[in-house]
């Protein structure tokens, strides 16, 4: 009997190896499989992404919604004039990127039209709309990124391999045409109109009547600061040509409290004013380059004034986040610059004699730095 008993428990503890063998094959071939599908859908991303510029480029959201029914895909290729079979494969794709939903018809057609997200966010009119950060992301930052294995191997953006431009002087590449400067306000619109209330309301700026904003681009950020602050003036301090297309394409006669300074805020004076703002523009530059400009804005502030600087945080142990870390890629194919910890831009603002310096989260990707001069 002992005998048997042995044997016994020999044959349960290599059932039970064998059990806890078969496991770990399982859980490393799971493992493995989850591996193989998070690599595959990091290689085929540019699909997605190309799948969204082409769909808003051909007007697919906005044809869908001017429709006072779901139209099926005959019907959208023959109102954008594409091709039944392109179409048809493009709007099944953007039905699984959850931008289209479908419904049949009583013969049996599949029809489409457009989901709340894609209402919400893709279609030109809506006052959320990123139609312009997709199209700037589709025709300028995706010929970029196209260079990035360069980029790396020269630290250094690729305007002039993406679009023949010299970028020695980062502005004129980055405005190498009317049209391409009116796409880059247009996507900085879109941003500040979906983030800039979240910026401005981060800290309370009430105590600051007298607000520059330095590269302030289409207005959209000094819009949201005097719709909050109903006390303060804003004015927006950017190149002449810029603040000319401002002038006729984002502000109007009703923004009376928003005004236009034309000027090089590198090399021209700066006025003195209660706050500074800085808002997506210490990461397009060098250390030394925001050393200089934050040393004029210091000596620009009045007492007790300060400089708002808005800007997307690495962590301080190089984490994360993804989108940032993506982010300061971009800044590498496109400017001088790149995304910075709260740690690098709080020694920039010290450097310079800042010396009350606060962060504070604003939103899912911004956070805003607040620095007093005492």
């Amino acid at each position: 009997m002992f005998i048997v008993g042995q044997a016994l428990q020999k044959a349960s503890l290599s059932f039970r190896h064998t059990q806890r063998t078969n496991t770990l094959v399982k859980m490393a071939g799971a493992k493995e499989d989850g591996y193989s599908r998070r690599i595959m859908q990091y290689m085929e991303g540019f699909m997605v992404s190309k799948t969204l510029f082409t769909a808003c480029e051909l007007g697919v959201f906005d044809y869908l919604n001017a429709s006072e029914c779901p139209l099926s895909a005959m019907e959208v290729a023959q109102g954008l004039g594409t091709s039944m079979d392109g179409m048809g494969r493009l709007l099944s794709a953007c039905v699984g990127l959850e931008l289209l939903t479908t419904q049949h018809s009583a013969d049996g057609q599949v029809l489409y039209s457009n989901t709340e997200m894609s209402t919400m966010f893709l279609m030109k009119s809506s006052p959320q709309s990123l139609y312009h950060s997709v199209e700037y992301n589709s025709n300028t930052t995706y010929l970029c990124w196209h260079n990035l294995t360069d980029a790396v191997r020269e630290g250094k953006n690729q305007y002039e391999k993406a679009f023949g431009v010299s970028s020695k002087d980062l502005f004129e590449a980055l405005y190498r045409s009317d049209e391409e400067m009116v796409r880059f306000m247009q996507l900085m619109n879109s941003v500040w109109n979906i983030c800039g209330k979240d910026v401005v309301t981060a800290f309370d700026l009430s105590p600051f009547k007298s607000i520059y904003d330095l590269g302030g681009c289409s207005g959209a950020l000094a819009k949201q600061c005097v719709s909050v602050y109903p006390e303060c003036t804003v004015t927006i301090l950017d190149l002449p040509k810029v603040t000319e297309t401002c002038r006729k394409h984002f502000l109007s006669a009703e923004d009376v409290r928003i005004s236009i300074c034309e000027g090089d805020f590198f090399k021209n004076a700066l006025p003195d004013a209660d706050l500074f703002i800085l808002a997506r523009i210490l990461h397009d530059w060098t250390e030394k380059q925001c050393r200089l400009l934050l040393a004029k804005v210091y000596q620009s502030c009045k007492p007790g004034g300060g400089v708002l600087l808005v800007e997307a945080l690495l962590s301080e142990d190089n984490s994360g986040p993804l989108t940032v870390q993506l982010y300061s890629l971009d800044m590498l194919v496109q400017t001088e610059g790149r995304e910075r910890k709260g740690s690098e831009y709080t020694s920039l603002l010290t450097a310079v004699g800042f010396s009350t310096i606060h962060i504070c989260r604003a939103g899912n990707i911004y956070s805003v730095i607040l620095a007093l001069k005492g």
